[in-house]
């Protein structure tokens, strides 16, 4: 036999008692029933085994020398599955995620060994039980398994988890049977305060304190409180309690007891609780009400608190409330007699009196006389001015006046003033101050298509004519002229006392110029003028001394066929002059026209000198015969002459 064979007959030999060991200790894994067939099988699957082996390796690939070494092949696959059995009942049934009480059976300054019944001890961070210095062995505490084992086969527990969890299925519980619990008030926050339940930090809200507006937070802060539950976000953790709850439901029963008693006109004893810009809420004894600011006196005020404070006990009356009671409204000035009752009984219409603005509108003020009695003057009634204005260019908030009563209702408790009535009407004595032909200063208010609507002093205007702005020029539109705000000379030229108008003019400060232009613009002179403004109908020329005349299209023609240009500067002839109507119609074509026809009016006249035609010679032939240099002489002394005349003219 070769040592080869030899050395796998031994190792056949060795191997096989250990295949039967594996498999032994695989048994206890299965259950009871399993266990006979598996054992009655190991025979054949050892030969398989063994013969593998053979044919692969002399030495497997896993083989525990442990279970060789301690004789587990000593027992049967009974006993080993009964040993088994009673090891596991010994042990307790946990799983992950779970909370669970353990016992301390060691600690350092790092961690701390918990005892669960479980095949292993968990360890806990000694860092959880930094709130419990006094922590020993054999202490009982809560763990959080957060896992049975990690990659060193150690498990894992967590106490701050287990309070943390608890806490929290407490709270829940909290919320469901509507329990009162204790917080302790840890600071404050944005909004309310943080509050300490079973270690869980909740949120209670400044609107949840109390049933009366918190003024200072901080004197909660430390406090140990009663609270609800009100609201859970199990989502985000977060967890809402509530004092005011607690509040709400002692004080139920007696605001039923209230609500069932009220009675408009009933005069309570209430506490102000809270005042904003717009009324005070008061507190009747768990009923709220509301008193608003027009209800508190009978004068004019701006805010609540120039009235009552926080905290002040006032009689107040109630004046309505809805079918369910739950809006009350209440009135303090309604338990002191009304101001207009009191009102002097001498006092009628104009009668002047003195007050104070408290409202400014656009058409008009009120002013108070006396604390509830209040009078209104009218814009209409601030100035002898027909020109609409605000009352604000009159008036401030604030200001004292002087005024005399134009109505008085004291059933309606209106009275109506004014201030215009304390000076004199200007209208009244119009004629003296402002009679025909008299000139003054105005102010430019208004432009209307046709005109300027100006005044003269307060309650005194007038109306200049777009026609009366100017003798020279064409105004289209007034604001060509003048500018709203800006001061203008005037002369009265008509008085309208009926209707309270001046009819005005501005030219008529000068001369009419149209009489002096009448002999300086005749008919067929010649002046220097520029295209100012060209149309389709022709255009405006701007003439010496500031006259505009107007050119038709056939007038504009110069003599090379080209027309006129805008700026351009040209030589025009007067062919119209209407002084009523202010009209001078000129042209530049008409300049070349009148040339030409004059140089032939000069050739005509020229011939007729030197004789008539025999009526046998040729027209050609006379003319050859007649230009002589005594006529040539005579040509040019001739048209020296008509210059000479066009330049008188012009």
């Amino acid at each position: 036999m070769t040592e080869e064979k030899k050395e796998n007959l031994e190792q056949e030999v060795t191997e096989t008692p250990v295949q039967e060991e594996v498999v032994a200790e695989a048994a206890p894994e299965t259950t009871t029933e399993e266990a006979a067939p598996a054992v009655a099988e190991e025979p054949a699957e050892v030969k398989a085994e063994t013969a593998e082996v053979k044919e692969t390796s002399a030495e497997p690939e896993e083989f525990d020398w442990a279970s060789l070494e301690v004789g587990l092949d000593a027992y049967s696959v009974k006993e080993r599955d009964k040993l088994s059995e009673m090891y596991n009942n010994t042990l307790n049934t946990v799983s992950e995620k779970e909370v669970l009480k353990g016992t301390v059976i060691s600690l350092n300054k790092r961690e701390v060994v918990v005892d669960i019944g479980y095949k292993s001890d968990g360890i806990v961070n000694i860092n959880e039980f930094r709130y419990n210095p006094d922590l020993k062995v054999g202490d009982k505490v809560d763990v959080y398994i957060e896992s049975l084992e990690d990659k060193k086969g150690q498990m894992i527990l967590s106490h701050k988890q287990a309070r943390s969890t608890r806490s929290w299925d407490r709270v829940n519980e909290a919320l469901e049977s509507d329990e009162i619990i204790k917080g302790y008030i840890k600071c404050r926050t944005k909004g309310g305060m943080i509050v300490d339940v079973f270690g869980i930090e909740a949120f209670l809200p400044g609107s949840q304190i109390d049933v009366k507006p918190i003024r200072d937070y901080d004197v909660f802060v430390g406090k140990t409180m009663e609270f609800k539950v009100v609201k859970i976000n199990n989502e985000y953790r977060n967890v809402v309690v509530s004092h005011k709850a607690l509040i709400e439901a002692e004080l139920e029963q007696q605001k039923k007891d209230i609500i069932g008693k009220l009675e408009k006109g009933q005069v309570l004893e209430g506490t102000v609780k809270n005042i904003t810009s717009y009324g005070v809420f008061m507190d009747l004894g768990g009923v709220d009400g509301l008193i608003h600011i027009t209800d508190l006196s009978w004068g004019r005020i701006s805010h609540p608190n120039e009235i009552v404070e926080l905290d002040q006990k006032l009689n107040v009356v109630i004046l309505d409330f809805d079918d369910d009671k739950k809006r009350i409204a209440l009135g303090l000035k309604q338990l002191t007699p009304h101001p207009w009752d009191n009102l002097d009984e001498n006092l009628k219409v104009g009668d002047k009196v003195t007050g104070k603005v408290v409202v400014i509108a656009d058409y008009g003020a009120f002013v108070e006389i006396a604390p509830g009695v209040e009078g209104l003057i009218h814009v209409s009634e601030m100035s002898w001015s027909q020109h609409l204005r605000s009352a604000q260019d009159f008036l401030r908030v604030g200001d004292e006046v002087e005024a005399s009563i134009l109505t008085l209702d004291r059933d309606e408790r209106k009275m109506s003033l004014g201030i215009k009535q304390l000076k004199s009407d200007p209208w009244e004595y119009i004629e003296k101050l402002y009679g025909v032909g008299s000139k003054h200063k105005a102010t430019v208010r208004n432009f209307t298509n046709f005109g300027v609507f100006v005044e003269i002093t307060e309650g005194v205007d007038g109306l200049i004519h777009i026609s009366d702005l100017s003798w020279t020029k064409k105004i289209k539109h007034p604001s060509e002229f003048t500018a709203i705000g800006e001061e203008i000379q005037v002369v009265v030229l008509d008085i309208d006392k009926d209707n309270r108008r001046l009819s005005l003019g501005h030219k008529q400060l000068e001369e009419n110029p149209w009489d002096v232009f009448e002999t300086i613009f005749t008919v067929d002179s010649i002046h220097e003028g520029t295209v100012v403004e060209l149309m389709d109908k022709g255009a405006v020329i701007a003439l010496p001394y500031g006259v505009e005349g107007f050119a038709t299209p056939r007038h504009l023609v110069k003599e090379d066929g080209t027309s006129v240009k805008q700026d351009e500067k040209l030589d025009f002839k007067v062919i119209e002059f209407n002084k009523s109507a202010k009209r001078i119609i000129v042209s530049h074509s008409r300049i070349a026209e009148d040339e030409k026809r004059s140089e032939e009016n000069a050739k005509r006249k020229a011939q007729a000198k030197g004789g008539k035609k025999p009526a046998s010679q040729p027209e050609t032939t006379l003319n050859i015969e007649k230009t002589t240099l005594g006529d040539i002489s005579e040509l040019a002394a001739l048209k020296t002459q008509m210059e000479e005349n066009e330049k008188k003219d012009k």
